[in-house]
């Protein structure tokens, strides 16, 4: 069993005790600092203004959540010359303000959520014993992508491309795999005026066309990304097969090899062919014989027989309750 002390979530927190309940897993009950700091003049207080609760959900123990009850005091300042009355404790180091959850556990989150996604994300946390929704991983991405894009670092990777959503210019941190900026057209202009303004820049990425080219400084390095990396080494490699080819005035492939390739495209064409055919054939039989079927049955239908016993079958089921005379019941009895 752990000690009290390896149950808590940070510095300044005081454990008062554990339980393992049935569902929930490990309750954890905390109690915050005995001296309030104020955060503006940074003096201590003892005098104790109130109390509230938190409850936060720590990193799972044995494959079962932990949620720490945490009571926090509200502290008055003692200082008169302080513009702040009364404060509460804050916690940085164990979660954020308003928070459900650790700090540790929003790092995992946030992780876990790069790695995976959404839902696959939420299945696994669900499975360690964390469980947190796909909206929840989501927040979290949309913060920490919030976080680095307000952070003062300088870019030095850089991306340029078109922008179909608007016929405008993307730039995007490849390092932090972030957008950047967009601009409003798709001029050398802008874009040279954009990359003089972050003149920390060190590596463009770009397309293959010369536009973005011009508008790059002579101190960055310029490089083409994956997808046109690719695309320019298919380009090479089809014009330099087709340069041999024209080169040496004959084919890539033998003479024996294109006869053999010749022949077995006329086998293949003249077996789909016959095939063809058959089925052709076997089609309009099956329709000959539907025809043949439907018209004697039409012909039986029709016939004078057939209508005189149809008459007769109905007249004797009209007359079935009532008597008839022994000679007409015989002749009804015969016809049908």
């Amino acid at each position: 069993m752990r000690t009290k002390s390896k149950w808590s979530p940070g510095p300044g927190v005081k454990i008062l005790g554990v339980a393992l309940t049935g569902d929930d897993g490990w309750v954890v009950s905390a109690a915050g600092s005995a001296i309030g700091i104020c955060p503006d003049c940074r003096r201590r207080s003892r005098s104790r203004h109130g109390s509230s609760n938190r409850s936060l959900q720590d990193l799972p123990v044995q494959g079962k959540p932990v949620t720490v009850k945490l009571r926090l005091s509200r502290w008055r300042c003692t200082n008169r010359k302080c513009g702040r009355q009364t404060f509460t404790d804050r916690l940085p180091m164990i979660a954020a303000p308003y928070a459900r959850r650790t700090t540790r556990v929003m790092d995992f989150v946030g992780l876990l959520g790069h790695s995976t996604g959404g839902r696959p994300g939420e299945r696994l946390m669900q499975r360690l014993g964390m469980p947190v929704s796909d909206d929840t991983i989501l927040r979290q991405l949309k913060r920490d992508a919030a976080v680095a894009h307000r952070s003062n670092a300088e870019i030095r990777v850089v991306g340029i491309d078109d922008w179909s959503w608007r016929r405008a210019t993307i730039m995007v941190d490849l390092e932090r795999r972030s957008v950047v900026d967009i601009l409003d057209d798709r001029s050398v202009q802008s874009a040279a005026r954009w990359l003089r303004d972050h003149p920390s820049v060190e590596v463009v990425s770009r397309d293959r066309c010369g536009l973005y080219a011009q508008a790059v400084s002579q101190g960055a390095q310029q490089v083409a990304d994956r997808f046109h990396l690719i695309q320019n080494l298919r380009s090479a490699i089809e014009e330099q097969m087709s340069l041999s080819g024209r080169a040496t005035g004959r084919a890539i492939l033998s003479e024996d090899a294109i006869v053999d390739a010749a022949a077995a495209a006329r086998c293949q064409s003249k077996r789909e062919s016959t095939l063809q055919s058959a089925r052709l054939i076997q089609s309009r039989r099956r329709k000959q014989s539907k025809a043949h079927r439907y018209q004697r049955s039409y012909s039986r239908q029709n016939s004078p027989q057939a209508c005189f016993r149809y008459r007769a079958f109905h007249v004797v089921s009209s007359r079935r309750r009532s008597p008839l005379a022994p000679g007409w019941a015989g002749y009804f009895a015969g016809v049908v």
